[in-house]
């Protein structure tokens, strides 16, 4: 890796407040994540330590209200420093990315005693969120979910397998969604469950071409007891608030993707500065300078599009169209940015020397992850044309 670096992303931010959060941010990266991340992710290690950091800085907390440990950042900022985080190592931004999302149902769904109760510590107490909605048989057919809570005294009893869980075995809590009833939207309700619940368990971690120090891991459920006073919503309510928090989540994916391709071109473009063939540096070459410059504006207009959307979020209109549009497109880009980068290292670029490898594998997951790109397709085509005759 060369120690040329290209100049941070000019950043549109709302006020003088942001433009000071980013500057802490950056500052943090350099300091805290960016020496480590190759060495880390290669080792497959967890930075749980830096986690307990980030809370203690509320950046785990930051579209959440102040008087509960919350930063009060519109989404607008929120989202650009997730793609801060991202560009730097991507086990962390998608880290917090997941949190935020583990913490929107109590957030936005819980009673005020549930919220005062628990929400401060989510936030800022050092605690690690996850959000269990995917399970081994229902992955884009969120609906089809098998895991059953069944009414018991003053409580419920949790029975199921949850797949695919960022944190999965190490977070302190998990916003779990649970089949209540037959109705297949209807008949689903959300829980807050502790981490180290009686019956809770985790599977030992997927084997991942990518991200290898983000643990994802099958839960297990068995006779988890959970009390009524952990039932976020209203039963039944939990497909509705699973949907609300995806519609957020994928904007947090879409801004990570766009970190981990600035990333990418950052490297392709110190990279090219300094590698010389036939007298010159390879910048030079028209071919490689039109790369340069296509990877440049996908990541603008991905970069355009997420925030597009995050306004409309903040300023209170719906934004689930542009979400899945943002998602489909900054990951999409992603792929290929990180594709082409690459290329553009040439054999340099395949080794382990160098990260564009590491991002390139890391890429492919953003186009599964919180629901697949086909599913957005299908999102967006609906917004377009309606749901489909069946």
């Amino acid at each position: 890796m060369t120690d040329q670096r290209p100049q941070p992303v000019e950043r549109e931010l709302p006020t003088e407040e942001a433009h000071d959060l980013i500057s802490l941010v950056r500052e943090l990266i350099e300091r805290e994540i960016r020496p480590n991340a190759a060495e880390e992710e290669a080792a497959g290690r967890f930075p749980r330590e830096l986690f307990a950091l980030l809370s203690r800085s509320g950046l785990l907390g930051l579209v959440y209200p102040e008087e509960f440990g919350g930063g009060d950042q519109p989404y607008e900022v929120y989202l650009q420093v997730l793609e801060e985080l991202a560009a730097a190592r991507l086990t962390v931004g998608l880290g917090v990315s997941v949190h935020t999302l583990a913490c929107h149902a109590l957030a936005h769904y819980g009673s005020k005693e549930q919220i005062a109760e628990h929400l401060p510590a989510m936030l800022g107490g050092g605690l690690l969120g996850a959000y269990c909605l995917s399970e081994p048989s229902s992955g884009s057919d969120a609906a089809g979910l098998t895991t059953r809570a069944a009414r018991e005294g003053d409580g419920w009893t949790l029975t199921g397998s949850k797949a695919w869980i960022t944190h999965g075995g190490i977070a302190d809590f998990y916003t779990v969604m649970t089949r209540t009833g037959p109705d297949r939207t209807r008949g689903i309700t959300a829980f807050l469950v502790p981490g180290d619940a009686p019956g809770l368990s985790a599977a030992a971690p997927e084997r991942k071409m990518g991200m290898k120090g983000s643990p994802t891991a099958q839960v297990h459920l068995e006779d988890v007891h959970v009390p009524d006073a952990r039932r976020i919503g209203e039963e039944g309510q939990g497909f509705a608030i699973a949907l609300s928090a995806l519609d957020a989540g994928r904007l947090g994916i879409a801004a990570c993707s766009i970190g981990l391709a600035q990333a990418a071109l950052d490297e392709a473009l110190a990279y090219t500065a300094q590698r010389r063939q036939f007298g010159h540096p390879v910048a030079d070459f028209q071919g490689l300078r039109f790369m340069l410059a296509d990877m440049a504006t996908q990541i603008e207009a991905g970069r355009a599009l997420y925030l597009a959307a995050a306004r409309l979020r903040d300023a209170g209109r719906p934004f689930s169209k542009q979400a899945a549009m943002a998602k489909l497109f900054c990951t999409d880009t992603a792929m290929k940015v990180t594709t082409d980068a690459v290329q553009l290292l040439g054999g340099y670029g395949y080794t382990a020397d160098f990260p564009v490898e590491r991002y390139m594998r890391e890429a492919k997951v953003l186009q599964i992850v919180e629901g697949t790109n086909q599913i957005q397709r299908v999102v967006i085509a609906r917004h377009l044309a309606g749901p489909e005759s069946r």
